[in-house]
């Protein structure tokens, strides 16, 4: 069926803003300083307007003007909004904010919460890391200890009850105070399994304990077990029995963030394993779900189509894409979201792609940032001016649909904007500093390697700040130099002491010196998911001796796999 636009063009010209920031008559950009100092002016209405009316709720009702809680109880709004104060450069609110978490923030409540959410959501490790470049005063050992880092730690292990199944997959809720409910439902989304690498491994490497990284690992593996035939992965899956529950393949809703943090989990942990599995998923997506630069959503064992549509949170994959250096198809697909965008004003939940409109049920907008965070990467790779006109056209839709005395609303219907009465965490954490990274080329989130900070850690010396930060999955960014700060000496004695129990025992010989030497190949995950959690293992995985490494300090680990970081924020494969 050929595609058809089902409302008139002067309509549609009615319902949109005016731009009147829009390229002139000479065909010039949009003005980055403009639009930037507007983003701001949008974050403060919204952060404002959550502290005065909403905190210490989770998030805002702006149509009421006031707050509810939604996925935990822990002020989740104002953990979320952490980093993007900083990048906005507001350091002093950073620092009040920082005591005040200190001060109200309790995981140790009797609250069932998404394990998910409280992952992505949760940006304490981020402010962590960014403690210092904001002006707080750190306690001797950071990065390596912290407030901060204490709380995420406690949050973490309040989720790892959650991971104790016989596949190693974790429930989707867990009471932080009891553990998983006797009567939780095995069935988990196929994200909610996938998305623990980045942040959970960033933990391991901070606080030396193993089980963050092994836990996230074994999910991601038994996940990539469960794949079809034909290499792809379905919705929702049960965890007790690993069997596929939803079979409907593709890159949007419960499968989205699992697919992104193999990409970025391969970029922070230089892992080659990770990335060859994305290379394959990303083999089959293409085969059996691209249809002229649109992905549907197909049968997993057969590959047929069982849902011709669009779902805005598929908009993340260009960005993704330009991520492993696949620009062209990146910008191909943006184009096509791009008139959706368009077309009503924003990005529906649903869009039905033969028809050209909206799906019954789902003609919301949430305010979501994807299509805004695919933008942000690709001006990175090609400075090219539409992705400009995307952000203005972002800011102009929000401030003229969305905008209340309260904050911003969620769109509940696109064809007539309607409100609903919220306002999620993810507006301030991801959408707002999108928007404002887009405009803001010297932002230090984008340093190109150009400045960094010497930081003594009891571990040595370190180099933090440098650039090439991995955002996970709620844009909270993670500076991936800051995993080699709390390790490398303790693997160092570790080799001194080796050497010197070579040289006073006079029974081993050299070459069982060498058999017996910790390999560093890569991680395997253990043989039965099920002894992960036995005392003695993590115990032997707490002792256990890392893989060595001929790191000097001062020194950026090698990158030995064929996906490269570049300056851009960019991961190019050798052949391109």
């Amino acid at each position: 069926m050929p595609f058809r636009l089902l409302i008139p063009l002067g309509l549609l010209c009615a319902l949109l803003p005016q731009h009147h920031g829009a390229p002139g008559p000479d065909g010039s950009a949009p003005d980055p300083a403009h639009y930037r100092e507007r983003v701001k002016a949008m974050f403060y209405h919204a952060y404002d307007s959550y502290l005065e009316n909403a905190f210490p709720f989770d998030e805002l009702r702006p149509l009421t003007c006031d707050g509810h809680d939604t996925w935990g109880s822990f002020s989740l709004t104002l953990i979320d909004a952490l980093d993007t104060l900083l990048i906005l450069g507001n350091v002093s609110e950073f620092q009040r904010v920082v005591e005040v978490l200190q001060d109200s923030v309790d995981f140790d409540i009797d609250v069932n919460a998404s394990v998910f959410e409280t992952n992505i959501r949760g940006g304490l490790l981020s402010a962590h890391l960014l403690s210092k470049k904001a002006g707080v005063e750190v306690e001797a050992g950071w990065p390596c200890s912290g407030p901060l880092l204490r709380m995420a730690e406690e949050a973490a292990r309040k989720l790892l009850p959650a991971f104790q199944t016989p596949t190693g997959m974790p429930y989707g809720t867990v009471n932080l105070l009891h553990g998983v409910n006797p009567g939780e439902t095995p069935v988990t989304c196929t994200a909610g399994i996938g998305t623990f690498i980045v942040e959970f491994a960033t933990l391991s490497s901070l606080t030396g304990d193993p089980v963050f990284e092994d836990v996230a690992r074994v999910a991601l593996m038994r996940l990539w077990e469960s794949r079809s035939d034909i290499g792809l992965v379905g919705n929702h899956i049960d965890v007790l029995t690993g069997k596929w529950v939803a079979q409907d393949a593709g890159i949007g809703a419960g499968v989205d963030s699992y697919f992104e943090y193999l990409v970025k989990g391969a970029i922070l942990l230089q892992d080659k394993k990770l990335m060859a599995m994305f290379l394959e998923y990303n083999k089959a997506i293409r085969n059996y779900t691209r249809f002229d630069d649109w992905y549907l959503w197909v049968q997993m064992y057969k590959g047929t189509v069982s849902m011709p549509v669009f779902q805005s949170l598929e908009a993340y994959w260009p960005g993704l894409q330009s991520l492993i250096g696949d620009i062209d198809n990146a910008m191909r697909t943006f184009l096509n979201y791009y008139t959706v965008w368009k077309q009503f004003g924003g990005l529906p939940e649903f869009y039905n792609i033969p028809q050209g409109y909206t799906v019954e049920k789902r003609e919301g907008y949430p305010l979501r940032p994807e299509l805004i965070e695919s933008a942000m990467y690709l001006y990175r790779a090609t400075g090219d001016p539409t992705l400009l006109e995307l952000g203005r056209d972002a800011v102009e839709s929000i401030e003229k649909i969305s905008k209340v005395e309260c904050g911003f609303a969620t769109i509940k219907d696109l064809r007539d904007h309607k409100l609903d009465n919220r306002m999620e965490s993810f507006f301030l954490a991801e959408t707002v500093k999108y928007l404002y990274l887009l405009f803001d080329p010297t932002n230090f989130i984008h340093n190109n390697g150009s400045t960094f900070d010497a930081v003594i850690t009891p571990y040595g010396e370190c180099i933090l700040g440098a650039g090439g930060y991995i955002f996970n999955t709620e844009a909270h960014p993670i500076d991936p130099a800051a995993l080699h700060c709390c390790q490398r000496l303790k693997e160092e004695q570790w080799e001194v002491e080796d050497l010197m129990r070579e040289f006073y025992s006079l029974k081993r010989s050299r070459s069982k010196f060498q058999k017996n030497t910790v390999s560093s190949g890569p991680w395997e995950p253990p043989a039965r998911p099920g002894t992960l959690f036995s005392p003695e293992n993590h115990d032997q995985a707490r002792e256990r001796k890392p893989a060595k490494q001929k790191v000097p300090l001062l020194s950026c680990p090698s990158q030995p796999f064929t996906s490269k970081l570049a300056l851009l924020g960019q991961v190019f494969l050798d052949s391109s």
